[in-house]
């Protein structure tokens, strides 16, 4: 029974720490970023998608949803 209940508290916390708004990126996603932006604030939504777009070759529906998701506005 004890093992049951690490394995769902493993599962809830590992659910939860996918769902972080927080976003990782690479060093080659940073330079991009910083080429684009002096000052990049991913709670813009025209700035988020943009990076989206062109940093991490993304389209505008997945960008947009992605962005919207993340909580910019």
């Amino acid at each position: 029974m004890q093992l049951r209940s690490l394995i769902v508290q493993v599962a809830i916390t590992a659910s939860l720490a996918a769902c972080s708004r927080e976003v990782e990126y690479t060093d080659q996603q940073r330079a991009c970023i910083a080429r684009r932006y002096g000052y990049f604030d991913a709670k813009k939504l025209d700035q988020c998608v943009d990076v989206c777009k062109t940093c991490m070759t993304g389209n505008d529906i997945t960008c947009y949803t992605s962005c919207k998701l993340r909580g910019a506005g």
